[in-house]
């Protein structure tokens, strides 16, 4: 693995930094907070023109083509900005979604409008069980000779409020392993019998939803990729949203680390800053340990993916699991080493740690994926 980047992904890097200074600062983030839509239809377009929202798209169906790699380093930068918004849901979940499974009219229909800012889309594959494999998904399909019928509750679908379409997960049969009987279909968000209602959420710059389907009906032409042969797909999906994810957190982490190391900097305390107080640096040293550690196992996992390595899953759950750690600790540390500010609603070191308690659990907490990790080497 070569782990230094390429003269263009740095590019995007310093890219993607400049235009979060510029247009997202901490005022507009708390500002989409307040909203039900934590994205405004000027900033969504902009997003479209940098040509970010059909990154990993490809060039055909009009994205940029980019892999993981390149992904990762544009995600680090949202997290350090807190970006509001539905990107993750939109294009990283249910675009990338229709982008691995769907038939190539379904692409054609879908991806350009969504590269181009002109459609969002949200994947509802999680239910009340609470559990993010295969076996979560329970939610009824019946067959009918024009179609199907979708019955039941999903939990926990990232923006599914501003979704002009849905990939919903469902059983069309009960196979002889979970993943065996999973469809997938897109549900228009004027479905009749299809309702969503906002949740209460600790990070408010991206928004959950309850979707409720009440015998809705589909055409055939709904069906997204091969009929009980839905969980391939959805699964890689799952797997290259969850390493966006910890490069996101990666990114946070990296602000709050920034934030504190230049605040020991100022404060002051018995005449001299906090900053050269061994037991203060001690903690800043863990923090930064922590990140790049985070942050090595994220990048192998995105070039593993990239590659198509056979030991990808290890490395995915691997960083997801120390990001999990990593992002909830340094947030929580940042805060304690603010003091009595670091606490306050009007200190931006919320944002982060309410971005970081929600992430953590999202696609399995830290324990989930050292579970998974324990599987994958076969003890």
């Amino acid at each position: 693995m070569d782990i230094g980047f390429t003269d263009e992904q740095e590019l995007l890097r310093e890219t993607a930094r400049r235009f979060l200074e510029s247009e997202c600062d901490a005022r507009f983030v708390r500002q989409r907070m307040a909203e039900p839509a934590a994205v405004t239809d000027e900033f969504w377009r902009k997003l479209a023109d940098q040509g970010w929202l059909g990154i990993v798209y490809p060039e055909e169906e009009g994205g940029s083509g980019l892999g993981l790699v390149d992904l990762v380093l544009l995600m680090e930068e949202m997290g350090r900005a807190v970006m509001p918004g539905p990107f993750l849901s939109t294009v990283l979940l249910g675009g990338a979604t229709i982008a691995e499974a769907g038939s190539p009219a379904q692409r054609r229909q879908w991806l350009p409008q969504i590269a181009g800012g002109g459609a969002k889309a949200a994947l509802a594959w999680t239910e009340p069980n609470l559990r993010w494999d295969a076996a979560g998904i329970a939610l009824p399909v019946r067959e009918t000779g024009a179609g199907f019928t979708l019955s039941g509750t999903k939990l926990f679908v990232g923006d599914a409020h501003l979704a002009d379409i849905l990939v919903v997960g469902g059983r069309t049969r009960d196979g002889s392993t979970m993943e065996d009987g999973i469809s997938l279909f897109l549900v228009p968000n004027n479905a009749p019998g299809l309702e969503v209602a906002l949740l209460p959420t600790i990070d408010e710059t991206r928004k959950l939803c309850e979707v409720r389907l009440d015998n809705v009906i589909l055409p055939a032409g709904a069906l997204l990729g091969e009929i009980h042969q839905g969980w391939a797909p959805l699964s890689r999906v799952i797997a290259r949203a969850t390493v966006a994810l910890a490069a996101e957190m990666c990114g946070g982490a990296q602000q709050v680390l920034d934030m504190t190391v230049a605040y020991a900097k100022i404060r002051v305390t018995f005449g001299k800053p906090i900053g050269s107080y061994q037991g203060v640096k001690h903690q800043a040293a863990d923090m930064l340990v922590a990140i790049e550690n985070a942050k090595s196992l994220t990048y192998y996992a995105a070039w593993a993916v990239d590659n198509g390595l056979a030991e990808a899953p290890l490395a995915i759950s691997m960083a997801k699991a120390a990001a999990s750690d990593m992002a909830r600790q340094v947030a929580g540390t940042g805060i304690q080493l603010h003091g009595g500010i670091g606490m306050t609603w009007e200190h931006d070191l919320q944002l982060y740690f309410k971005r970081a308690k929600a992430s953590e659990v999202a696609f399995g907490d830290a324990t989930w994926h050292r579970e998974r990790v324990a599987q994958l080497m076969r003890f």
